[in-house]
């Protein structure tokens, strides 16, 4: 029996591919084993949404080699997508799959060890996914690495082309799933004993865009699955918060009330020269409605510190937008130069040294916020879903996400709480700053 490993870099998306590229080689008999283990097969999905991203791909396609000179050694993903055909010599793959071709992965594992020893060079496989007729490739997963939430991708490509963003290369024009393979897929999840499901995509708010469903349907298709508990999404565009939207997601009982709202900048100058498609005032709105149907949801979002051109007074606008909505959460980014992207070539570009500082008033003012939304959560009632047991401060607790994504803790007692959902009354931050405690 052949061997295999695979290693995912990047999004969540990614990940969910890799378990599919994964169940493709274990259900056509290969064994599946670590990544640092001798294998005869490698499978690297590559990331590609920063230089640092495509510096780590090419190092672990090169370290592949070294654990097994003798392996066939799969380069698949965004990175070989936009960059394969000009370094294929130089990456040392023997399989290049890009994307929308990961289901042929076994078919080519097959072509290369049929021909090994003849002169063919490497497998390429890519195609062109930008020309806007591409089918979206469907891939299903029957168990998920997390032991209880699953993630399932509904969604491809981007047709934003933000000034920073080389994904829309990578990825394509949008095509969705249908929903029939969506409520097939989750209902042998919900069988295998998932509880939860994450909706993910590139651009999940696009989903059926171009038809007559949209991702409401979707949701309301799955929450109709028995055995599914919670629904959760993935990052979204605020433009898709609408008042329909909102309301009917909220009369949905296993909704987690848990929005991603990408954000990037709370400045509109800075938002124009992203090419970001919305304003401050239209983010702020899509907030409102959402606390207008959800009492006290999770807003969380990403922001960009350092774009090109940010003056002072734009990243004060940004510091000053952030306390004004409150996230639950944020994710601080420092702007880096993307080769091929507008942003790259535009004047003005920030010193390091300014992000660096940029980026720590921000992230202290979003631990700051966070902490004051998981301590306006004490004293409530939460739904929590536990997943595993784990050691803080010398003492055993299981830990889970409420519906909110905060992340709680109960003390463990002979009962094993994973992947049980249970109704808990939050205590406080103690024990450690990163877990709610709460006791049943």
């Amino acid at each position: 029996m052949k061997k295999a490993a695979l290693h995912n870099l990047g999004c969540k998306v990614n990940a969910y591919e890799t378990e599919a590229m994964e169940e493709l080689l274990r259900n056509d008999g290969f064994e599946i084993v670590g990544f640092d283990e001798q294998a005869d097969v490698y499978v690297i999905n590559t990331c590609s949404v920063t230089n640092i991203a495509d510096r780590k791909s090419r190092q672990m396609i090169h370290k592949c080699k070294k654990l097994n000179p003798d392996a066939c050694v799969v380069a698949a993903g965004c990175y070989v997508q936009n960059f394969g055909k000009d370094v294929v010599n130089e990456l040392g793959a023997d399989i290049i799959l890009g994307n929308n071709k990961k289901n042929d992965l076994v078919e080519k594992v097959h072509e290369y060890f049929n021909n090994l020893g003849e002169p063919c060079g490497p497998i390429l496989d890519c195609m062109d996914i930008n020309d806007g007729n591409v089918a979206y490739e469907n891939m299903v997963i029957e168990k998920d690495s997390e032991h209880t939430r699953a993630f399932v991708k509904v969604q491809d490509g981007c047709n934003q082309f933000c000034t920073y963003c080389i994904i829309p290369f990578a990825r394509g024009r949008i095509r969705s799933r249908e929903i029939p393979d969506v409520v097939s897929e989750v209902t042998g999840l919900a069988k295998a004993g998932y509880k939860e499901v994450v909706i993910t995509g590139i651009h999940l708010s696009s989903f059926g865009s171009g038809t007559e469903f949209g991702l409401a349907d979707l949701i309301e298709a799955v929450h109709e699955i028995d055995g599914i508990e919670r629904i959760r999404l993935g990052s979204l565009e605020p433009q898709i918060v609408t008042e329909d939207f909102a309301k009917r997601v909220a009369s949905l009982d296993k909704f987690c009330p848990h929005f991603h709202l990408s954000l990037q900048s709370g400045c509109d100058s800075v938002l124009v020269r992203m090419n970001r498609k919305y304003t401050i005032k239209e983010y702020t709105d899509g907030v409102n409605i959402l606390r207008k149907y959800f009492s006290n949801p999770a807003i969380t979002t990403d922001i960009i510190v350092g774009f090109p051109g940010e003056t002072e007074e734009e990243f004060q606008t940004t510091l000053d937008f952030v306390k004004e909505i409150s996230f639950s959460e944020l994710h601080v980014f420092a702007y880096s130069k993307r080769k091929g992207t507008r942003a790259a070539t535009m004047p003005n570009q920030i010193t390091n040294a300014v992000k660096k500082d940029r980026s720590a008033k921000l992230i202290d003012l979003g631990n700051e916020k966070s902490k004051e939304y998981i301590n306006n959560h004490v004293g409530q009632t939460l739904d929590i879903l536990f997943e595993e047991k784990i050691r803080i401060n010398g003492e055993d607790y299981f830990v889970g996400f409420s519906k909110e994504y905060i992340k709680c803790a109960i003390k463990a007692t002979e009962k094993d709480y994973s992947n049980v959902i249970l109704k808990a009354k939050a205590v406080g931050l103690k024990v450690d700053k990163e877990h709610l405690i709460v006791e049943i």
